[in-house]
């Protein structure tokens, strides 16, 4: 297959990505996910600690189809552009490109910065056991008020997981790191339906280490405070609604569904909370 590059922060990254398969396949790679599609993991290029991610983007018919919509590199790329523009953190892309066969876009390949303070969501959130709860409330908050930002600013994502939200601590504040650039939109105005998704997807993998009274406490954080009983009942309604429809989606396609975290004892929910 003929690589051919998109972009590259020097000549020395675009060599880098040119050679992206061999990385892959080399001893040195540190590999974080292996699948019939995606590779990910780490690598040392130029002296510096790199991530690089390899997505196969399907079929040859399929790979012509996305000369016209875009490949997984391109729409990185426009991701990192749409969050850079907006002024949210990002790991910056330091090289992309698409590995072609007879013209059609077979596989993308990204080089990336590695985060190498940052961690996912959940490592951050249970680090320390209960004796940092104020701690896990303090991070859930910046977590919650960054989302509320995110979408103010007429930016959405389409896979908005915990594991796609990576923070690291800056003295007495938290950076939050937005992943899978891939997936980002820019809009007008950012739709209810379309801020509810986001809360929704997340919701769904925040459930297993994120009892239901702090995410609902996270909820209305992100709402800003919370509304008076009919909006937080009619609000809450549609969320829940919404969360059931891609809990029924989710089990058509055989993926896990919510998953909640165990509580040793019956915690009392707020009004409208099933």
């Amino acid at each position: 297959m003929r690589m051919q590059v998109l972009a590259a922060r020097s000549s020395a990254w675009a060599a880098a990505v040119a050679d992206a398969a061999e990385l892959i396949d080399g001893p040195a790679f540190e590999t974080l996910k292996h699948s019939a599609r995606t590779v990910a993991g780490f690598a040392v290029v130029n002296g510096t600690r790199i991530f690089l991610k390899r997505v196969n983007e399907g079929s040859w018919l399929k790979g012509w189809i996305l000369r016209l919509c875009g490949s997984r590199a391109r729409r990185v790329l426009q991701g990192a552009a749409i969050l850079k523009t907006a002024g949210f953190a990002y790991p910056e892309p330091l090289a992309a490109a698409e590995a072609r066969s007879l013209g059609a876009i077979r596989r993308s390949y990204v080089i990336s910065e590695a985060l190498g303070r940052a961690r996912i969501m959940s490592d951050v959130v249970l680090a320390g056991g209960r004796r940092t709860f104020r701690r896990r409330r303090q991070i859930l908050a910046a977590v919650a008020v960054e989302i509320r930002r995110l979408h103010d600013a007429g930016v959405y994502t389409l896979d908005l997981q915990e594991t796609n939200l990576m923070l690291a601590e800056e003295g007495d504040t938290w950076t939050i790191h937005f992943v899978d650039l891939e997936d980002f939109r820019r809009a007008r105005s950012v739709s209810e339906q379309r801020r509810m998704l986001n809360l929704v997807h997340l919701d769904r993998t925040m459930g297993r280490f994120v009892p239901r009274t702090q995410r609902l406490r996270f909820f209305y954080k992100y709402l800003g405070g919370r509304p008076n009983r009919d909006e937080a009942r009619r609000v809450l309604r549609y969320f829940f609604t919404l969360r059931d429809k891609a809990q029924r989606r989710a089990a058509a396609h055989g993926r896990p569904g919510i998953v909640h975290r165990p509580r040793k004892r019956a915690t009392p929910m707020a009004p409208g909370i099933p």
